[in-house]
């Protein structure tokens, strides 16, 4: 009994291995199935990241909008600098401006009485002056409370009016400058006032 018992077993085991070796591929229809749902992902995702990207385009633009901004193109910078000189070579004064849409973001100003010579530079975000704007004027304090420049729009040009600046400082003498300087475009030629008085001190 026991002998049929383990005939049985052994015949059930080696007509169930090649019956289970033998199973039949997948049917074609769900490889078919699988083929599309692998192709409509790619296409879904593909969708998506297109939308996003005109998404992210319009909250761009509509941020330009809400900042004043034009959406075609940001504002263009034009730069203009501006220039004049007055006196001789062995006494004069002189300065060059630097603009840009109309604001002044630095200057140089120099000045002769031979054999003494002054040189004052600021530039707007530099480290040696502090830079305040209201309106059409600026006000331009040195460092170490060496002096202040009042910058003001004159029709065509710009005037700067000095304010105690330190001649020890930037003339190499004893005293300060006050006065001012008024650039105008289309003109070379400086308007002066006071700024060169005890310069040969």
């Amino acid at each position: 009994m026991r002998s049929s018992i383990a005939v049985c077993c052994v015949l059930a085991l080696c007509l169930a291995g090649p019956a289970h070796a033998k199973l039949p591929p997948p049917p074609k229809d769900m490889n078919d199935k699988a083929e599309a749902a692998k192709a409509g992902a790619a296409a879904k995702a593909k969708a998506d990241a297109k939308a996003l990207s005109k998404a992210q385009d319009r909250a761009v633009e509509n941020y330009k909008r809400n900042k004043g901004l034009s959406v075609a193109e940001a504002p263009s910078k034009r730069l203009e600098k501006l220039t004049c000189f007055t006196g001789e070579e062995d006494r004069h004064a002189r300065i060059g401006v630097e603009l840009v849409n109309g604001q002044v973001t630095s200057f140089a100003y120099y000045s002769k009485w031979k054999p003494r010579t002054c040189s004052i530079e600021a530039r707007r975000d530099g480290p040696y002056s502090r830079w305040e704007d209201k309106g059409a004027a600026s006000t331009v304090t040195l460092t170490d409370q060496k002096g202040v420049f009042l910058i003001e729009r004159k029709g065509g040009g710009y005037r700067f009016s000095f304010r105690d600046v330190d001649r020890g400082r930037y003339c190499g003498m004893d005293g300060k400058i006050n006065g001012s300087l008024t650039v105008m475009r289309g003109s070379s030629k400086c308007e002066v006032q006071g700024i060169m008085d005890g310069h040969a001190g």
